[in-house]
């Protein structure tokens, strides 16, 4: 059985990971009115991501006999000053992301739920993935700032992103 105030900080991190995946949309969206397409596919496949952590936190709570509560998800920002500014944007965001799972641990920790332990160990080593990649792309973006062609590359490597999505959110096992 799930403790109610761990119960409680997962639905709270259900809801933070579907506002993820909606920022990234909104970010995808931009950099598509911007004609930068390789950019929106890899927000959108940041967006699916986010969408199956979500799942994940959904499933654990239901397979430990807790109760899933969605709540509202906020309106995400719609307009950026520039394809940095939106990668600077993901990387801050990450780091919050990281700081809500680290809490999430620490409540665990505190209530000695050492099952809840062991499963939020995967989003403590994939939250080290997320910043990496992020802070990558941020370096990307100031390499080939102000350099002729450079967007434009980088726009077709960030467009080669490849998403495999879980079985259970694909219909499969």
């Amino acid at each position: 059985m799930l403790d109610k105030k761990i119960e409680e900080a997962i639905n709270g991190q259900i809801n933070a990971e579907i506002y993820s995946s909606y920022l990234y949309y909104s970010m995808s969206a931009y950099f598509d009115s911007i004609s930068l397409s390789g950019f929106a596919h890899w927000m959108r496949a940041q967006a699916l991501e986010e969408m199956t952590h979500a799942h994940k936190f959904f499933a654990y709570i239901n397979n430990r006999g807790g109760r899933v509560v969605l709540s509202a998800i906020e309106s995400p920002q719609l307009e950026w000053d520039s394809p940095t500014a939106v990668a600077e944007h993901v990387y801050k965001h990450e780091v919050l992301v990281s700081g809500l799972i680290n809490k999430l641990m620490d409540l665990a920790l505190s209530l000695s739920d050492h099952a809840t332990v062991n499963f939020l160990q995967w989003f403590v080593a994939e939250q080290v993935e997320e910043e990496a990649s992020a802070d990558e792309v941020v370096q990307k973006l100031k390499l080939v700032d102000k350099k002729e062609g450079g967007l434009f590359m980088l726009d077709q490597e960030m467009g080669k992103r490849a998403l495999t999505l879980p079985p259970e959110l694909t219909g499969g096992a």
